[in-house]
């Protein structure tokens, strides 16, 4: 058989190719503070996203098991 011609030198090892990347430290979130208002128009925006889609999945078709 003859020897491939796409790969060079040193392409058989992979050992130093093929290395895990080092854990990364979480970047530090940004805090802000808001006044009570806000926190609470904020918690009724939510409320009323979790309102509409747990109505938007009441009106979905149930998952029926598959027949064979």
């Amino acid at each position: 058989m003859p020897p491939r011609f796409d790969a060079g030198p040193g392409m058989s090892d992979t050992n130093n190719t093929f290395k895990k990347a080092p854990k990364r430290k979480p970047a530090k979130g940004k805090s802000i503070s808001v006044s009570p208002e806000m926190r609470q128009a904020y918690a009724d925006l939510i409320q009323q996203r979790a309102d509409k889609e747990e109505i938007y999945g009441r009106h979905l078709p149930q998952d029926e098991p598959r027949r064979r």
